[in-house]
């Protein structure tokens, strides 16, 4: 046996009273705000596929799966925290011990639940052996490269990908105990309340401990944690310092349009190629998304501007710089990542006279602007003409204009144009 492997360093006894620990926190950890993607994983349950549960550090991907082990019962599965600094050093090879001491601490059963697997390099390769042993697993992971085409190659397929983002409004008001209100019955007053709770869900967020402990700096701390460990240690960055002035400048101009070209010269870092590997980072983190400029050319794609668009509200308000109390940009971010849960066949389009619309959704063929108000005449005929140039150009069937109020619906051309208030959109589309 190699001296230096995981499990010399550790007595069996050792093993399992961490593995019997680990275990009783994740059982008794409470299982909170039922969340909507629960019933993704029930309906793969019965299929012999892993089940990997991707996305931000503290989004509840842990209590997502303690909701799910909760309905299997506490005498079905195994669970191993590979984020725990004891499985420092734990390859591949070492599985076998693992489950050896499993199987002595708990008896036979045929379900994993694996937190934070990415920690481990190489650990497709055990799951796929067990798997091959008809074993279940229910993988968790802060890294978004556990839902890319390389992780279906490892697993051949045999996986079904989940993405977990900060609670979405209709579970940020469970979380606050507010009824969800028909919204075919709406009263005024309920319409109201329904507002207000928007404004404070796209100031603090949904990231479940950031709201649970609001006296606490959570959201930075989560920041920092995802810079600097998730990126600059992953990653064996040198330019920490340019790392940080990058990630706070797209913080802070959320729904922005930025050029690699001018970041490049901005932040003094040597090329395109290293701006571009910055942000990729940061998407593989979760911290950002990135939104192609749609276009029939796939090159004018590819050099056009970026828009930037980050992973929560809450953490862009609180690391970022210069948001006033309800800005629109913001409330932009929150439509893109509804659209974003259901979708990411997104873009932006800008017509030939140079108006912006917000979001095409290609599949769907819809045009969607987002304005905090449209009671301004300017702004109204900005917002209606930048759709009207794009409705021919893209052949769209159907436009959406989010705003603050419900109003009667037109045509542009014989495309129906609806306008719907963002806080009764959010409540009433899927997840």
């Amino acid at each position: 046996m190699n001296e230096n492997s995981w499990n010399s360093r550790w007595s069996k006894d050792q093993i399992k009273t961490m593995l019997l620990e680990q275990f009783d926190s994740f059982w008794g950890r409470g299982t909170g705000t039922e969340r909507e993607q629960l019933a993704e994983v029930e309906r793969a349950a019965n299929l012999p596929h892993a089940v990997i549960v991707s996305g931000l550090r503290r989004v509840g991907k842990s209590t997502l799966l303690a909701q799910m082990a909760h309905k299997l019962g506490r005498e079905a599965f195994y669970y191993v925290n590979f984020e725990d600094d004891r499985f420092l050093g734990f390859q591949p090879e070492d599985a076998n011990a693992l489950y050896q001491a499993l199987l002595e601490t708990f008896g036979e059963r045929k379900i994993f639940v694996m937190d934070e697997v990415q920690n481990i390099t190489g650990w497709e390769h055990f799951v796929r052996r067990f798997m091959d042993m008809d074993f279940k697993f229910y993988i968790t992971g802060s890294n978004a490269s556990l839902l890319s085409r390389e992780l279906g190659t490892r697993l051949t397929g045999r996986y079904v990908p989940i993405e977990l983002f900060p609670f979405s409004f209709k579970e940020f008001l469970r979380f606050c105990g507010e009824p969800l209100s028909d919204l075919q019955r709406m009263t005024t007053l309920e319409q109201a309340r329904l507002k207000k709770q928007l404004d404070v869900y796209l100031q603090s967020g949904g990231v479940p401990d950031a709201l649970k402990y609001p006296e606490l700096p959570l959201l930075r701390t989560l920041y920092d944690d995802v810079l600097y460990r998730d990126i600059a240690t992953r990653y064996r960055l040198d330019a920490v310092a340019a790392l940080k002035e990058l990630a706070f400048y797209l913080m802070s101009n959320p729904a922005s349009p930025v050029s690699f070209n001018k970041l490049k010269d901005q932040f003094r870092l040597g090329s395109v190629n290293t701006i571009k590997s910055y942000i990729d980072y940061m998407e593989n983190s979760w911290l950002v998304f990135t939104l192609n400029l749609y276009d029939f050319s796939v090159k004018r794609q590819q050099i056009a501007p970026k828009k930037v668009y980050c992973i929560d509200t809450g953490l862009a308000r609180t690391v970022g710089f210069g948001f006033s109390p309800n800005t629109g940009k913001l409330l932009e971010n929150l439509v893109f990542l509804a659209l974003r849960r259901q979708t990411q066949e997104i873009y932006y389009y800008t017509t030939p006279a140079g108006y912006e619309v917000d979001f095409y959704l290609p599949e769907k063929r819809q045009l969607v602007q987002v304005a905090h108000n449209i009671e301004n005449p300017v702004t109204r005929e900005r917002e209606i003409r930048a759709l009207h140039d794009s409705v021919t150009t893209l052949r769209a069937t159907s436009a959406l204009i989010l705003s603050d109020a419900n109003e009667n619906s037109f045509d542009l051309d014989g495309v129906p144009v609806e306008v719907r208030s963002v806080s009764e959109w959010l409540v009433g589309e899927p997840s």
